[in-house]
């Protein structure tokens, strides 16, 4: 979230300040207003050396490092400002949205609190606490606020697409809830299928689509469903007898199929909102269906408004998860352009690139990241990845090493780090890290370069098991892979 720069450029009182301090405070407003943020902190920096028990001052200081990036910079500034002076409900909002941004939103509750205390009607702030709810997982709540918030403008395209991932997110707790109390059962596989579909995933819905049907033939929409698998993979006749089954199933009996009668019609907020009279995987499954209907709705909404930084994102998640990596690198990249400098996208661009495999063009953009986040674990081991894969092995290795220090049992970097040492021709350095990496062996690989690894040390007995570890693993890898490939043909009706 990011709100209006004018915010604050009339917080620092001009009255009293030297002549050549009114000049370079109006030149950074100035830099401001231009988005030249980066170009606003050493004139900043200046002004605060002139005035340090200025809070204005300071705050505008910090909302510089703040738009240009440098968010654990602008904690520091945010948090000066208002020692100095606890009033400034601006001040505590910036703090709160900063920690957001950071991905510490636990530590933003409080700050975005006290900015509402001292305004409760400011909707920058009621908004934040919506996306800071949405954070920490108090899906209900968030959504509530961003609801409340359309009320005074629903043609906020952040107040839509925050409402779409509270729902998102609800409709997930209810699927885990579904999965814990009935794994495998009809609703289960009849939401997995859904979920494949949404994604393109034919053959991996067509299996679990049939799976439902065998376990409950009634199953109203699971024929429809299977009619749009075919379709969309060069069956029309086939689809057509589906869609004939599909019409052959009655009606729901409402009187005993209440929340799948309150579904057919559209019901979703009454679904969710009704008390349980029905079994808790039932319960688990409807409102699961309701909150994605609801989840859907709101972002069609969003896409109804002019074009935003918002809609891009959600554009760019979805040609994301259907592997498209080239398309989703493009929506971020117009995200960029609406919302300039913000991390999140900028982290998610480079993730598509590396996706996409585009690792040179990743790694300039991760560079600067990491400038302003040198601390975070996810950049350090995308950053040695890319390096790595690049034949930058040395490179790498400084990366890899931080990331596997901050999170010891981040097993991809410890993999990464092994392989990393072993093209550099250390292999005494590289065993450590292949053997932690081998609970995530799933083809074999990793077993294979430990056996390397051993060998080019002397350990001739340990390089032998590795071998066989690999052997059988990619043995037992390539048996499962046609096993999966034979239950997931697309078979007729």
């Amino acid at each position: 979230m990011r709100f209006a720069v004018y915010f604050l450029l009339c917080l620092m009182p001009l009255l009293a300040q030297p002549e050549d301090l009114a000049r370079k405070s109006h030149r950074a407003k100035d830099l401001m207003a231009a988005g030249q943020f980066q170009e606003a902190i050493p004139v900043y920096r200046e002004l605060v050396r002139a005035a340090p028990d200025n809070p204005g001052l300071i705050m505008d200081l910090g909302l510089a490092l703040d738009m240009a990036g440098y968010k654990r910079e602008a904690v520091r500034e945010f948090e000066a400002a208002l020692r100095l002076d606890p009033r400034q409900a601006p001040a505590w909002l910036f703090l709160g949205t900063a920690h957001l941004d950071l991905g510490e939103p636990a530590k933003a509750i409080e700050p975005v609190e006290r900015a509402l205390k001292i305004q409760p009607d400011n909707l920058d702030a009621q908004e934040a606490m919506a996306e800071v709810f949405l954070a920490v997982g108090r899906f209900e709540q968030s959504a509530e606020r961003f609801r409340k918030l359309l009320e005074s403008n629903a043609q906020n395209s952040k107040v839509w697409y925050g409402l779409g991932l509270a729902y998102q997110d609800l409709a997930q707790r209810n699927f885990d809830g579904l999965e814990k109390v009935a794994p495998g059962s009809a609703y289960w596989l009849d939401l997995v299928g859904e979920s494949r579909l949404k994604v393109r995933q034919y053959n991996s819905a067509f299996f679990f689509y049939r799976q439902a049907l065998a376990k409950m033939p009634s199953m109203r929409g699971v024929h429809a469903a299977l009619a749009e698998v075919y379709r969309n993979t060069g069956h029309p006749d086939w689809a057509a007898i589906e869609e004939d089954k599909e019409s052959r199933i009655p009606p729901p009996d409402c009187s005993s199929q209440k929340p799948e009668c309150d579904f057919l019609a559209g019901r979703y907020s009454a679904l969710v909102a009704s008390p349980d009279g029905w079994s808790a995987a039932e319960s688990y499954y409807w409102r699961t269906r309701a909150y994605n209907k609801l989840s859907l709705e709101a972002f069609s909404r969003l896409g109804q408004l002019p074009p935003s930084a918002e809609m891009h994102e959600l554009v760019a998640k979805i040609h994301f998860d259907q592997r498209q990596y080239d398309e989703a690198a493009g929506e971020w990249r117009e995200a960029l352009k609406l919302s300039p400098g913000n991390p999140y996208a900028r982290n998610e661009l480079a993730l598509s690139l590396i996706q996409g495999g585009d690792r040179p063009a990743a790694e300039p953009l991760l560079r600067e990241l990491l400038k302003q986040s040198p601390g975070s674990v996810e950049l350090n081991n995308m950053m040695g990845d890319t390096l790595l894969d690049l034949q930058k092995a040395e490179e790498a290795i400084p990366f890899l090493k931080r990331a596997v220090q901050l999170e010891p049992k981040l097993l991809p970097a410890r993999r990464t780090l092994g392989r990393a040492y072993l093209q550099l021709g250390q292999p005494q350095q590289a065993i450590p890290h292949l053997k932690a990496a081998l609970p995530i062996d799933d083809d074999g690989n990793l077993h294979y370069l430990l056996a390397r690894a051993y060998q080019t040390t002397g350990q001739a007995e340990l390089a032998k098991a590795a071998i066989r570890d690999y052997q059988e693993i990619a043995k037992s890898a390539k048996s499962e892979e046609q096993a999966t490939e034979q239950q997931v043909e697309i078979t007729p009706p």
